[in-house]
């Protein structure tokens, strides 16, 4: 075991005796400014790293992703090609060789830390053709920035010399894990039936049953990712009838045939177009926000600008990973169903899948374009 890995589980320790009341609690871990340092590579190589994700305009959190990855590689170069201690000492040859190697890699393979991984029971598993892929798209955009800052000459092309293999490509197509209608339909109805008790309030710790009861809705009828349901903003909430706007916080708006529009934020670097949503969606939030008293505004992480969220409590907004963690199991507990099937465990984004499924297999089916649109 390395060295960071027992002092991360010491450190869990040390907390876990000092809940019981037998020591004072530890420090907070300091691993300094900025991304923990990168080991086992070449210094070379670990300086290149760092000056692309320096420069890179990428997200934060796909920067790391791809920083990882880059340190991987660099581990791979010092114990097969130590010669190879830059980008610029790249050849198609070195692609070819690194595409062979990730077609043959294993889980925790070239990994700095497997503490994680091997509690999971993944250590030496065989990667997943979404991984492998993934494996290789890393190392094509960091070449392709590389030759287009003119940092190093190009030498091969990226596209050609990093491509995904046919075989890969093949057992990577389209695999929606839809949900089984009886058990979507058991989760549909404990969702529309969701009283006080079900809630997970009791210890008055958590968010107030009205901004619950909505969350629950939206994930249920919105069909929308679970980071789109946590940006959702106040007033997202729009009716038309008839293709003309009409204000939604009148009451006779509400009798009549109107359809409910869910303005979704920007999530992908695609144009977005207003999302059509259930009446009961609209009902819950036409009044704006849910979360009681009013909230100042937050800033967003991806557009980094200030916003009113429709799901915000004390100053925080909902964290995306809420409906995985508490809504989804609460729905499940009440409706009497496994928080798994056959397909894996019931996530955020299977309901997605299974709203997209059903309007495409419907007896007037959605066209594929408008369903992808």
């Amino acid at each position: 075991m390395q060295e960071s890995e027992w002092v991360s589980d010491l450190h869990g320790i040390h907390r876990a005796v000092a809940a019981l009341g037998h020591a004072d609690p530890p420090p907070r871990p300091r691993h300094g400014p900025g991304p923990t340092a990168i080991e086992g590579t070449s210094g070379a190589w670990a300086d290149w790293v760092e000056r692309w994700h320096a420069t890179s305009t990428l997200t934060p959190g796909v920067r790391s992703s791809y920083r990882s990855v880059l340190a991987k590689i660099g581990r791979w170069l010092a114990a097969e090609h130590p010669d190879v201690t830059t980008p610029e000492h790249w050849t198609r040859q070195t692609c070819a060789s690194w595409v062979a190697a990730v077609d043959r890699m294993t889980v925790g393979d070239y990994s700095q830390w497997t503490a994680g991984m091997r509690s999971q029971g993944r250590i030496g598993k065989p990667l997943t053709p979404q991984a492998k892929s993934g494996y290789l798209k890393v190392p094509r955009a960091f070449f392709r920035d590389l030759h287009e800052w003119e940092w190093i000459p190009q030498r091969f092309n990226p596209a050609h010399a990093l491509r995904t293999p046919r075989s890969v490509q093949a057992l990577m197509g389209p695999d929606p894990r839809v949900i089984a209608d009886d058990i979507w339909a058991k989760l549909l109805w404990a969702g529309l039936n969701v009283e006080f008790e079900d809630l997970p309030t009791a210890d008055g710790r958590t968010y107030p049953a009205e901004l619950i009861r909505a969350i629950t809705l939206t994930w249920l009828f919105a069909g929308q990712r679970s980071d789109e349901v946590a940006r959702l903003r106040v007033g997202c909430i729009r009716w038309q009838y008839d293709g003309v706007p009409i204000p939604g916080d009148s009451g006779e708006v509400l009798a009549r045939d109107a359809v409910c529009l869910l303005d979704v934020p920007l999530t992908r670097p695609a144009p977005r177009s207003p999302s059509p949503s259930t009446r009961s969606l609209g009902r819950r939030s036409r009044h704006g926000r849910l979360s009681g008293p009013d909230q100042p505004a937050i800033l967003d992480p991806k557009t980094n600008e200030r916003a009113d969220f429709l799901f915000a409590f004390r100053a925080r907004r909902v964290s995306k990973h809420y409906i995985n963690e508490t809504i989804i199991p609460m729905l499940c507990r009440k409706a009497g169903v496994p928080t798994a099937d056959v397909r894996g465990n019931i996530t955020s984004h299977r309901a997605r899948s299974t709203i997209a499924s059903q309007l495409y297999n419907a007896k007037e089916p959605m066209p594929l374009f408008e369903l992808q649109e």
